[in-house]
């Protein structure tokens, strides 16, 4: 590219960023409501005062007007210079002029348009505002006579110290937002991490109810033909099928169990150890006793045996409910309701507002997120969130298969 392309597409450049008519609106500053306007009244405020700095009822309108100028910055701020521009340039050849008439407003009114450019645009639409600004006003101070500044690099400077802080101020906001940026990706990568763990953390704990009733899938498949007098030969082949993939899937769940386990910490079940059922819920209410809620159990309805998933679900929701209440209630009374119905199973856990000086502890903050996975791998519903009074509740309802003969004996009692 020889000399006259690259200047040709300096100036093409400089074209596009200066002409244009686009509107650039300050956007409310965050933080406290109340503060969400400041910038813009600040800068509102500043027109008003270097308006009020023009000496004598001639020179008022051209203070006024270039101050309107300043507050339309506040939207438009690229045609807003353009126009202080083109002001300064035409109050030169009247008796106004701004290099004559003794006084600083309109110098600081095109610092402040200068200012919102370069809080609203790129630097490099900084710095082409900037070399302009500058050549005008060497330009209006150089004819001689009763100069505003002794320096004609003054108001230059001016502009520069204008520029520099309208892009430092817009760095240090961009660099705020991508920080926001990072922190909420970070956030959404360890609440997805977590997601990730629990279910983990619930396939490990199913995965003994699993293996189970495949193991008596594959027994009751070896055992099945010697129950019949002469079998047939395809009964036969059938059950030994049945029984070969019940193994093929035991051996599948151990490797996948083993990769689960890569990860396990040391608080995590025993491999192979019996599940908790809701028979077992004693003990646990027991524990956050002595630890000092005041837990009250209410059951209510037919109590029966659930399948297993069902019931492991339950006591862990359950009892992840009442971790959460001796960690953020310490010293809260807490009510537990478990309602037995013919296809769905209800839990409640209700805790009251903290009645104890311990500070309560922040935990993982996970808790809600478990008991959530492990509903709707059932298919079930869970609510959670504070009740009036500072209180919590955490509702859940698990769908249970009826079983035909439970219902038979159940409609004949």
């Amino acid at each position: 590219m020889d000399r006259a392309d690259a200047m040709g597409a300096v100036l093409r450049g400089v074209r596009a960023d200066l002409l244009t008519s686009a509107p650039q609106p300050l956007p409310p500053m965050a933080g406290p409501r109340p503060l969400k306007w400041l910038p813009h009244v600040l800068i509102v405020l500043a027109a008003v005062l270097l308006a009020a700095t023009a000496e004598g009822s001639a020179a008022a309108p051209f203070a006024i007007a270039h101050a309107l100028i300043l507050v339309s910055a506040l939207r438009w701020p690229v045609p807003a210079w353009w126009l202080s521009m083109a002001f300064l340039a035409v109050t030169a050849a009247t008796p106004y002029s701004p290099t004559f008439i003794g006084e600083p407003w309109p110098w600081f009114v095109h610092a402040g348009v200068l200012f919102l450019v370069a809080l609203r645009n790129r630097p490099r639409v900084a710095v082409e505002t900037l070399l302009l600004s500058g050549l005008l006003a060497g330009g209006m101070q150089w004819p001689g006579g009763d100069l505003l500044w002794e320096n004609p690099l003054t108001p230059a400077m001016n502009f520069a110290v204008a520029v520099f802080l309208g892009t430092s101020a817009r760095s240090l906001r961009e660099t705020r937002q991508r920080l926001q940026e990072q922190q909420a990706a970070t956030i959404a990568e360890r609440g997805r991490r977590a997601l990730l763990e629990e279910r983990a953390r619930i396939a490990r704990e199913l995965h003994d109810v699993v293996a189970h009733h495949m193991s008596v899938i594959s027994i009751q498949a070896d055992a099945a033909p010697y129950r019949v007098e002469d079998p047939p030969e395809e009964l036969v082949n059938a059950f030994a099928v049945i029984r070969q993939n019940a193994l093929e899937a035991l051996t599948e769940l151990r490797h996948v169990l083993g990769v689960l386990r890569a990860e396990t910490t040391d608080d995590s079940p025993a491999p192979g150890g019996p599940q908790p059922t809701l028979d077992q819920l004693g003990s646990v209410v027991a524990n956050v006793r002595s630890a000092g809620l005041r837990v009250e159990l209410d059951v209510s309805g037919t109590a029966r045996p659930l399948p297993p998933g069902v019931e492991l679900s339950a006591f862990r929701i359950v009892q992840e409910a009442l971790s959460n209440a001796l960690r953020h209630a310490p010293g809260s009374t807490v009510r537990v309701e478990i309602v037995y119905a013919l296809s769905t199973l209800r839990l409640r856990v209700l805790n009251g507002p903290s009645r104890d000086t311990t500070k309560p502890s922040p935990g993982a903050g996970h808790g809600i997120m478990g008991m959530r996975e492990r509903a709707a791998m059932l298919g079930g519903e869970l609510a959670a969130g504070p009740t009036p009074g500072d209180g919590y509740e955490v509702s859940v309802l698990l769908p249970v298969p009826v079983d035909t003969a439970t219902t038979a004996k159940e409609g004949h009692t």
